[in-house]
């Protein structure tokens, strides 16, 4: 193994390499607190430090070196460490490696370390979204260790603190992104690239509608069988299952009725649900309407009629929704939660079951997926 005076020193020219020949990503590497630490395996961060393993960074070539630091500089730039909520680590993990590796190949950022997550058919698949590839990765790869970039250990660590403290983060990293890729534009050094996925962590722009119907279509409830593995993905040294059948279980719509979301926002909301229950035909649809306090719900079975009608018009409290799926028991039974809020709400610190919260601002919750609504 090398000297430890050695491998800072090659750290060290890592970073400056890729300030010289990547200053999008050099920019973000230097603004981390960078050391060594033995008995971690390859690599790892919180978010707001990179730990490397002494003995795997010896066995590394510079330019390998240079991938990995880039690697880890990347998931907290992609909010990795604040989106996992209560998916597998190990599956989490491995989905965000394959974004990251994917990325960092195709801008020819130092060299890949095989043995770790690549595979652009599973990329393109799950549209480049770690949430997309999780969904696609089999339940075994699940055993609660993660895949770090050279194959081995866990490199990504939650994010410290509570769900707000996450969120304040993730806030203030898009706020890096932001200054370095400025930095790297007036350089002359921001790639087309590069500039597309800026662009995606600043400005999100998909149509909410279509998010929100993605999103509960990804929460069915699979039959999976790996009797007959999924064909697609064989050539890939992937044996993943086909479904064998769907149903759409159990949701719940958390709607603000708040003084704060106007009429023509709230009609909307009252399509989608429509639009859903018509399409999709669930068990169960939990219908939560609330302000400062759960102020109406219903529930409709698949075949029954609609009666969508607004109650409430005080404050906004979405914590008093939340409490109220768990105090009534539906948490234990939803397949996923959409909430339509104006943003402007204390929250909760997290949910038992995936949430997507159809934002009618730039609020953004500490956990879950988001859309923003724009009629």
């Amino acid at each position: 193994m090398q000297s430890l005076d050695t491998l800072k020193t090659r750290l060290a020219k890592a970073k400056t390499s890729l300030v010289l020949e990547h200053p999008f990503v050099g920019s973000i590497a230097l603004g981390m607190p960078h050391s060594y630490q033995e008995g971690i395996g390859t690599a790892c961060t919180n978010g707001k430090r990179v730990l490397y393993d002494p003995k795997f960074v010896s066995d590394l070539s510079d330019d390998q070196l240079k991938f990995l630091v880039a690697h880890e500089c990347m998931h907290p730039m992609l909010e990795h460490n604040f989106r996992r909520q209560s998916r597998d680590p190990k599956k989490w993990n491995m989905a965000a490696d394959y974004v990251i590796n994917q990325l960092l190949t195709e801008e020819g950022i130092g060299a890949f370390i095989e043995g770790g997550c690549l595979n652009k058919d599973l990329y393109v698949a799950g549209e480049g979204m770690s949430e997309q590839i999780y969904n696609l990765l089999p339940d075994s790869e699940g055993d609660g260790e993660g895949n770090g970039p050279g194959g081995t250990g866990m490199d990504l660590e939650d994010g410290e603190g509570t769900a707000t403290d996450q969120a304040q983060q993730a806030a203030e990293w898009k706020v890096r992104v932001a200054q370095a890729a400025q930095a790297a534009k007036m350089m002359g050094k921001l790639s087309a690239g590069m500039a597309r996925l800026v662009d995606a962590i600043l400005n999100p722009t998909v149509d909410w509608r279509e998010a929100l119907q993605k999103f509960v279509v990804k929460h069915k409830t699979d039959e999976r069988s790996f009797a007959r593995p999924n064909r697609r993905f064989l050539s890939q040294g992937l044996y993943m299952p086909s479904r064998t059948g769907e149903m759409m279980g159990p949701m719940a719509f958390l709607v603000d009725c708040s003084g704060s979301v106007d009429d023509e926002q709230l009609a909307q909301m009252a399509a989608e649900i429509r639009t859903v229950h018509e399409d999709l035909r669930p068990e169960k649809l939990h219908v939560v309407y609330f302000d400062s306090t759960v102020s109406h719900y219903e529930c409709y079975g698949p075949d029954d009629s609609l009666d969508i009608r607004f109650h409430g018009g005080g404050g906004t409290d979405v914590c008093a929704a939340f409490d109220y799926l768990d105090d009534e028991g539906y948490s234990d039974e939803v397949v996923c939660t959409v909430v339509l809020t104006d943003g402007y709400t204390p929250y909760p610190d997290g949910s038992t079951t995936p949430v997507i919260w159809a934002m009618t601002t730039d609020h953004m919750a500490p956990f879950g997926e988001h859309c923003r609504v724009r009629v």
